[in-house]
């Protein structure tokens, strides 16, 4: 047997608030009763003596009848109509027990006809109408021939009992309900267009609210509204992901709070002074709550209801951290392609002179006489040369480094190699202590071995001269993974005078030195084959306690033709 499908959710729900409405008016009538019972007021207490008691008796019954009827008839229309029915015959039963023509709770009727329009519309409300008239005019009928008598009838004089009398009662009555059914019709059906525009406006709005949020929540752009006052109110997930706070953290929070390093002007303006400037864009940093420093570039603009009245400003922003590192990597790469072009016509300019001084001072060493002098000042010469050739050797390596021939190459011997080296050089102080931490086993890269020498000469040679009353020196290689990949990371550490922080953030330009020999090519030669292999350099330093440096080489790179892993 198919189950029965249930009644829709609202309509049963109307449906029982109407049967407690029934027994909430006819427990209202039975109080009335009550109190005239016991106040004994002549007619009205024989009237509810008998019948008035006895009728709000089976509106109880018959209430408790409907509630069941639920359950086994889960037709509403159907159960609407049994319900009205059933009242019609109750108050024409309690009309007829009350006074028949003359009884004032024929008023009942109209009752019945209005909740019958309102649940099964104007065809409902005008069968329950014809129902009821057809019942009052029957009895009204009845009586006046004298078929039935009414239980308690009301003294009247003689000519109020006339067929005019009734006939005008009767159709007065009639009428009534069918005007009511009507009216009551047509403000349902009012009430109804009413409430299904409604619900297409509804429908509309949270579409657009559903658009919009989905809209600002979205985008990977920041968007915060403050308040007239400077208050934060709106805070979306994009910028709650790039300054690391939650709406909760800055809700009603004034943005000079959060954002202390905004322009001035930005947490200053009123509302009011938006509409004179539509839109002000502005660059600033932000500091996250983990200590990272951001670049912000945003807009602020006015923020008006649809009144046009201001009622706060919006900002939206973006993180321009990247954005700005990527300017100026691509400024530094075109720099040093027009230092290359430039490299390459002053290798071949100095080179050869280069190489003529060279040869000439060799053949002046065998006529000139070797006295102390000449012997010296030949050194001088030779000793500018080496320098020469050594500051073009950089200057290339840095503007236009050659992709050489990749070898395997142990780490660990290339740092012994490069210490034993440094050793030999002036600048090497003593007393040096020297901590170096290799691992056991092999430690081995895919590189050019003479870059790779290049950079650890570089950094080693920097930390040497960082302490020229002495120190301490850590060279520590480990395998280690960066973003994933393996490779080998080789930290540098030194207890010298370290770099001051305006200075840090220059050091790897080109020709930037603070000291007073120097070329200031070290660093930035270093930075630019660390580029070449696809690895990375880190230095923190302060001043005075000695700067540690780390770099890290992958353990497979792309070769010259770049079409090819070599692992």
């Amino acid at each position: 047997m198919t189950p029965k499908p249930p009644l829709p959710d609202n309509r049963s729900s109307r449906l029982r608030w109407l049967m407690l409405s029934r027994v909430a008016i006819v427990t209202f009538l039975l109080g009335i009763a009550t109190f005239v019972e016991v106040k004994g007021m002549g007619t009205l207490s024989a009237i509810s003596a008998s019948t008035l008691f006895k009728t709000i008796l089976l509106t109880y019954i018959l209430s408790i009848v409907y509630l069941s009827l639920l359950k086994y008839i889960r037709n509403l229309p159907l159960n609407i109509y049994i319900q009205s029915l059933c009242d019609v015959i109750l108050i024409t039963a309690m009309v007829y027990g009350t006074g028949g023509i003359h009884s004032i709770y024929s008023v009942f009727y109209p009752l019945v006809i209005i909740y019958a329009v309102l649940f099964l519309g104007r065809r409902g409300g005008l069968v329950i109408a014809s129902a009821a008239g057809i019942f009052y005019g029957l009895f009204a009928d009845l009586e006046f021939y004298g078929v039935i008598y009414p239980i308690f009838s009301i003294p009247i004089p003689d000519d109020r009992l006339n067929a005019g009398y009734v006939f005008t009662r009767i159709i007065t009555h009639i009428l009534s309900f069918y005007f009511i059914a009507v009216l009551t019709s047509f403000v349902a059906e009012q009430e109804k267009r009413t409430r299904t525009l409604l619900a297409e406006k509804q429908s509309a709005f949270d579409q657009l609210d559903i658009l919009h949020r989905s809209i600002i929540e979205s985008v990977d752009t920041g968007i915060l509204s403050i308040n007239p006052e400077g208050r934060i109110k709106s805070f979306n997930p994009a910028a709650a992901e790039i300054t690391g706070l939650s709406f909760h953290d800055v809700e009603n929070r004034t943005l000079a709070e959060v954002f202390p390093d905004f322009p001035p002007f930005l947490k200053g303006r009123k509302s009011n002074a938006s509409k004179s400037v539509a839109k002000t864009r502005f660059e600033t940093t932000f500091r996250t709550v983990d200590g990272r420093s951001l670049i912000l570039g945003g807009a602020l603009s006015p923020l008006h209801d649809p009144q046009g009245f201001a009622i706060g400003e919006i900002i939206i922003f973006q993180n321009l951290t990247e954005i700005n590192e990527m300017r100026e990597s691509l400024e530094k790469s075109r720099r040093l392609a027009f230092i290359g072009g430039m490299a390459a016509g002053l290798a071949h300019e100095i080179r050869n002179p280069l190489a003529s001084i060279s040869g000439s001072i060799q053949m002046l060493k065998q006529d000139i006489p070797p006295t102390e002098t000449n012997q010296k000042l030949m050194q001088i010469i030779l000793r500018g040369k080496d320098q020469l050739e050594s500051f073009l050797k950089d200057f290339l390596l840095m503007a236009r480094p050659a992709p050489g021939v990749c070898e395997e190459i142990d780490v660990r011997g290339a740092i012994r190699d490069v210490l034993d080296s440094l050793r030999c050089v002036p600048d090497w102080p003593e007393p040096l202590r020297i901590d170096l931490i290799l691992p056991e086993g092999p430690l081995g890269i895919q590189a050019n071995k003479t870059e790779i020498r290049q950079v650890f000469w570089n950094l080693i040679l920097n930390a040497v001269q960082a302490m020229p009353e002495g120190g301490d020196l850590t060279v520590e290689a480990r395998a280690a993974r960066n973003d994933g990949r393996a490779g080998v990371e080789i930290r540098i550490s030194d207890t010298g005078c370290g770099i001051k922080n305006e200075d840090l953030r220059k050091i790897f330009e080109p020709f930037y030195t603070t000291r007073d020999v120097g070329t200031g090519l070290g660093l930035a030669v270093v930075s630019r084959i660390l580029e070449g292999y696809r690895g990375s350099i880190d230095i923190q330093s302060e001043a005075g306690s000695g700067t540690t440096c780390r770099i890290w080489f992958p353990a497979q790179i792309l070769t010259a033709e770049g079409n090819r892993t070599i692992s």
